[in-house]
């Protein structure tokens, strides 16, 4: 089965041509043209009551029907949650009492996303001794937070919520009275159930020219309500769109943001189309406030944003095809509080083996061993490190996954032991779509785990290996099926028995369906639980991955490399907690290289920040300009893989020649100089949710200039500024600094000999040439890289660190390096070691906490080199640790201080003092009393902590790393 290639618009639906999005635009229209509009939705003030002790609120909906004389019942829910969040819930009563005759389907709303999205659901409110009710006559008034500051008006007639920060209005659910919940009728008396305001279009059939099949059996069930963020005109999230990174107005045109995981080839950039993934989670920022919006639904979504009505307030519209109503609101002073709250809900990102932060190698496809274990010793002879090579569809035999072409493959566990012999790995495909006639095939629909058709038999359609069936990985008994696959066995030839370097990349996940409706399942189709696809779309490919992560965790749990690594195409809200992400199927053109840094701050803002794009472009023959600015790009995404069509000529970095080759190489190098910082900020983020790629405006969330800023960023916290090249033959770039601190000129991760410093904020215009990547560091950071090369990161493990040390305008700088083994979860028993640094214009100290088991293996690793950037000249520089003094070997150069070799240990804390004159015997003296030793254990033959430390030291780690994000963030503490 041939895949037609080329985006074609025709094949998916827009507002317009999607039944239940047309209806609610046409509502909405019609009561923003009629401002006598009297809503149809009130609450029922008898039906309201209280947990208290749960901080929840219950009652009824009334939707008004005049043409059948009665009210629809819809029960609601309002609770506050843990971080002052609020989150209301509305069902239909009347669903829940349908008795359809030779019906397979489950006639209930679909309520099970938070199953698979969030973390875990058991969610409480903490902040108790503020919260007050009052229940008044027309309206219930909530206060809440820890100082009161949180206030919720809950209007009953027309249903509104008014939502309060500090006495101002933030944020307002069903402002404008959008609120259409389409209740059960059925077809025969639909007219008596219409409003005037409400159409029929497409109520129970569908006449998009490919979905005429599908046959609608519940009816209209969708839901519809728009919020008003009050004062913001900037809204960022929703991923996956190839668009601006601040979300544009829609209403001028017949397709919102749309959300729903489709397979877009060749997808266009500047487009509002559905992509991959689909993460209903929206941002509104702006100075002292910012929000958060979690539209908890896997159906089918479009959202309106509407900026032109109000010259200061941004408006949406969510639409959804069906589900319950159930919505989530996130209020905080700055945006990385909002990724916090966010995070606890729906978990924060996997800290990831250290060898997925390298660079990953794949095409479709790599022919077979030999070209596989050719490509590896490439590697070695122009000197690239990389970590991952990866094989597309046709290592399979006839595309049946499980299974290898063995006259190509004839002895995986061979090729995976000479991969690993210079610490690389292998990542191979497995769909979710499996072909027919197979024993992986016969099995899932033996077992009943497939994906249905709406008579509940097993549903066959077309994909890579021809006719297909698909698993079914919202069935629990599919866990245990898929578990034996990559089972942790010397009979188990597909994973190469018992190697421990091959993961998983899971594609096609959406699902794709060569021949189904708009590239998908059809609607009607069934899962476990009898749940319509139509209900579960977007979250189907979360269940697909996480299955996967699931297999994984148990094949290597008695290994010493216990983390798996998978690679998603689909994804949802959750979906960080057990996968990375890549933009998918873009092209070799300059156009998709610049929307790929949008894409993934969006992706960040949205609590995914493990994302990356195809480096190079998936379709097409990069020019090789092109190609080393989108090495020189690709660096920086958080994923980092060159991959290409089977059609395109290949193109590893040293095919293009020099000068194209040595720049590439320096690219991939400086990477991997650079992975301690990744590595720290992938565990910043997996402990409070924080993007790895940071936009502008987290570091200065007042400064309005910085909201727009969508093609540069900060590498976590690190104070390290990058603004790609993405223009062809650009010869010069503008960079907005955003703040009034030093930014010194760090172009390809040098120190110019020209030493540039620069000030904000406001723009500076650099001139480039195409060997240079654009950096500054900013004034007050201190970074740890690693400068030796090596083929892969498992080879830099005991390698050395250097400083550089980037002095701010007040003299002063911090820094923080994590460091564990990379591959175990024993970090999570404390085995890890949290380094922070500190300096003045006459200091530098670095101070350590955690295991003090795991720091001593650190014993044999040193920081070989410091630079210290903006200091006047010295003539002795002393170095302390451990009781010892020494002198320090430097250079002075241009205003730039380089320590050579301090024979610093990374393992216990240190100090250098510059000055003027040498130590004295007082102040060795006090060096011995004043740098003690972490104190261990001595009834113990190795050194530890007990469990009391342990749990002080993480808890000091964790307060400290904090306390550095929030200085490096400029809020006070």
């Amino acid at each position: 089965m041939e895949k037609v290639f080329g985006y074609k618009d025709y094949l998916f639906k827009n507002c317009e041509t999607s039944g239940f999005c047309n209806r609610n635009r046409h509502f909405a229209n019609n009561i923003k043209e009629n401002p006598n509009y009297k809503s149809k939705y009130a609450i029922d003030p008898q039906s309201i009551h209280f947990k208290s002790e749960d901080f929840i609120v219950n009652g009824n909906i009334l939707k008004e029907v005049e043409g059948i004389n009665e009210d629809i019942v819809l029960p609601f829910e309002l609770s506050l949650l843990d971080k002052n969040n609020i989150r209301i819930k509305v069902d239909e009563e009347q669903r829940k009492k349908i008795n359809l005759k030779n019906k397979l389907v489950n006639t209930d709303r679909y309520n099970e996303t938070p199953n698979w999205s969030f973390q875990s659901l058991n969610l409480s409110y903490e902040n108790r001794s503020g919260t007050k009710y009052d229940q008044q006559k027309d309206r219930l008034v909530i206060e809440y937070g820890t100082k009161g500051q949180y206030k919720a008006e809950v209007l009953y007639n027309p249903f509104k919520i008014i939502v309060y920060h500090d006495e101002e209005i933030q944020f307002i659910v069903n402002d404008r009275n959008f609120l259409n919940y389409e209740h059960w009728r059925p077809e025969s008396s639909n007219a008596a159930h219409l409003s005037s305001e409400e159409s029929d279009f497409n109520m129970f059939h569908d006449d998009f020219h490919d979905s005429r099949n599908d046959r609608i059996p519940l009816g209209p069930e969708s839901i519809g309500l728009d919020f008003t963020f009050e004062g913001f005109k900037h809204v960022y999230g929703i991923p996956e769109h190839a668009d601006d990174f601040n979300l544009k107005d829609t209403t001028d045109s017949d397709l919102p943001y749309r959300l729903f995981n489709v397979d877009i080839f060749e997808y266009e950039t500047n487009s509002r189309m559905p992509m991959y993934g689909s993460i209903p989670f929206l941002m509104g920022l702006k100075p002292g406030v910012s929000i958060g919006l979690f539209w908890i639904n896997s159906a089918d979504t479009f959202v309106d944003i509407d900026k032109t009505s109000s010259d200061k307030d941004t408006k949406t519209h969510w639409i959804s095809e069906n589900g319950i109503l159930d919505v989530m609101i996130m209020i905080a002073e700055n945006p990385w509080d909002i990724n916090e709250s966010y995070g606890a809900i729906t978990g924060y990102v996997q800290l990831p083996q250290l060898f997925s932060l390298g660079y990953h190698q794949c095409r479709w496809n790599y022919n077979d061993e030999k070209d596989v274990l050719e490509i590896n010793s490439l590697f070695d002879k122009h000197q690239i490190p990389y970590d991952v090579i990866w094989l597309d569809v046709e290592y399979a035999d006839a595309k049946k996954y499980f299974t290898w072409q063995t006259e190509k493959f004839p002895n995986p566990e061979r090729m995976l032991a000479e991969l690993d012999h210079t610490g690389r790995n292998l990542v191979v495909i497995i769909d979710t779509h499996l072909k027919t006639d197979y024993h992986i095939s016969d099995q899932v629909e033996k077992e009943r785990i497939s994906i249905n058709d709406p008579h509940n038999n097993t549903f066959h359609g077309q994909c890579w290996p021809g006719e297909s069936v698909w698993i079914d990985t919202m069935n629990p008994n599919s866990q245990s099926f898929w578990d034996k696959q990559f089972e942790y066995s010397t009979d188990n030839e597909f994973m190469g028995k018992l190697s421990t370097n091959i993961y998983i990349w899971n594609d096609m996940n959406e699902p794709s369906v060569f021949d189904g409706i708009e590239t998908t399942s059809p609607r009607d189709n069934l899962h476990y639980g009898d749940w319509e696809h139509r209900s579960v779309h977007n979250v189907f490919g979360l269940t697909f991955h996480e299955a996967t992560y699931n297999s994984l965790i148990k094949r290597l749990s008695t290994t010493d490399r216990q983390r798996p690594f998978v690679l998603t195409r689909s994804y949802f809200a959750g979906s960080q907690r057990t996968a990375a992400m890549w933009t998918g199927d873009n092209m070799s053109k300059w156009e998709y290289l610049k929307v790929s840094i949008p894409m993934l701050l969006t992706s960040g803002v949205a609590g995914m920040p493990f994302g990356g794009a195809d480096v190079g472009g998936f379709f097409g023959d990069p020019a090789k300009d092109l190609l080393t600015r989108w090495y020189q790009t690709g660096i920086w995404y958080p994923f980092f893989r060159a991959h290409a069509h089977i059609d395109s000529r290949r193109r590893e970095p040293w095919v293009a020649g020099d000068p194209y080759t040595s720049i590439m190489r320096d690219a991939i190098r400086l990477r991997y100089s650079l992975l301690p910082i990744f590595y720290t900020s992938f565990y910043e983020s997996s402990i409070s949710g924080y993007p790895v790629l940071k936009p502008l405006f987290y570091e200065t969330p007042d400064n309005l200039e910085s909201y727009d800023i969508e093609d540069q960023f900060f590498l976590g916290n690190s104070g390290l500024l990058v603004k790609p090249v993405t223009e062809e033959d650009a010869k010069h770039i503008d960079i907005y600094l955003p703040d009034e601190e030093v930014y010194y000129d760090y172009t390809s991760g040098n120190i110019s000999n020209t030493f540039q410093k620069f000030s904000g904020p406001g723009f500076i215009s650099k001139s480039v040439e195409l060997s240079d990547i654009p950096i500054l560091l900013k004034g007050g950071s201190i970074i740890a890289k690693k400068d030796r090369y090596r083929r892969s990161s498992k080879l830099m493990a005991r390698d050395p660190y250097t400083l550089t040390v980037a002095l701010g305008s007040s003299g002063k700088a911090i820094g923080n390096l994590y460091i564990d083994d990379g591959e175990t979860f024993n970090y999570k028993q404390g085995e890890y070691a949290n380094i922070y640094f500190t300096a003045t214009s006459d200091s530098i100290k670095g101070e350590i906490s955690g295991d003090v088991g795991y720091i001593r293996s650190l014993d044999d690793i040193y920081i070989e080199k410091i630079i210290v950037l903006n200091v006047e000249d010295l003539s002795y520089i002393g170095i302390k640790q451990d009781g010892s003094q020494w002198e320090a070997n430097f250079r002075n150069i241009d205003g730039n201080l380089i320590i050579e070799n301090p024979k610093i240990k990374l393992s216990s804390e240190w100090a250098i003092e510059m000055h003027e004159t040498k130590f004295t015997e007082s102040d060795l003296k006090n060096s011995k009393n004043s740098n003690k030793s972490l104190k261990l254990d001595t009834k113990s033959s190795s050194p530890s902590l007990s469990p009391t430390a342990i749990t002080y030291t993480g808890i000091i780690a964790l307060v400290i790393g904090l306390i550095f994000y929030k200085l490096r963030s400029g809020v006070r503490v």
